[in-house]
């Protein structure tokens, strides 16, 4: 099993120390990418009370954009807990 290396991302303007498989980085990385592009979309075109409101939008779009075409099963249940991890984790740092 590869040694897990911590990685410092920012998702929404927060703050976040990971843990995860060296050969997983640049996937994450591009993820957190994705996803403060999307928060910075939906703040441009929607009205929102706070910076959860946009992340909670940015995880419907991305749940949404998940079950469209004919994704595996085993693919669309692994991002299902990837999503879960994430919103957990936003949940922690909100309650903060």
């Amino acid at each position: 099993m590869a040694e897990l290396i911590p990685i410092n991302i920012v998702v929404a303007d927060r703050n976040y120390r990971l843990k995860i498989n060296p050969a997983d980085e640049e996937t994450v990385r591009k993820t957190v990418k994705l996803i403060n592009d999307k928060v910075l979309e939906f703040k441009t075109n929607f009205a929102g009370k706070d910076l959860q409101d946009y992340v909670s939008m940015v995880l419907l779009w991305f749940a949404t954009e998940q079950n469209k075409g004919d994704a595996s099963l085993i693919l669309q249940s692994n991002q299902s807990e990837k999503l879960d991890a994430i919103e957990s984790l936003l949940d922690k740092a909100l309650k903060a």
